[in-house]
């Protein structure tokens, strides 16, 4: 399992350490997982199950937090 970057509500947060360079994000939640480009711009990459309101609910987290998971992936990958 790759570690936790962040936990909101019932979201967890995560990088996954080999996989492309570019920078992003991993969510999942109960009902799936979603995979979001941080640069150039938050963007959806991937879904896997989730509902369009839970995309809508994780970029907002994401936009919140944006600042953060950007430091946090330069820490661990960049």
């Amino acid at each position: 399992m790759s570690p936790t970057v962040l936990r909101e509500k019932d979201y967890r947060f995560f990088f996954f350490s080999r996989e492309e360079s570019r920078a992003h994000v991993h969510a999942v939640c109960p009902d799936g997982e979603a995979k979001f480009w941080l640069v150039p711009e938050i963007e959806l990459a991937r879904n896997h199950a989730l509902s369009r309101s839970r995309l809508k609910e994780i970029e907002g987290i994401i936009e919140v937090h944006y600042e953060e998971l950007k430091r946090a992936w330069e820490e661990r990958l960049g």
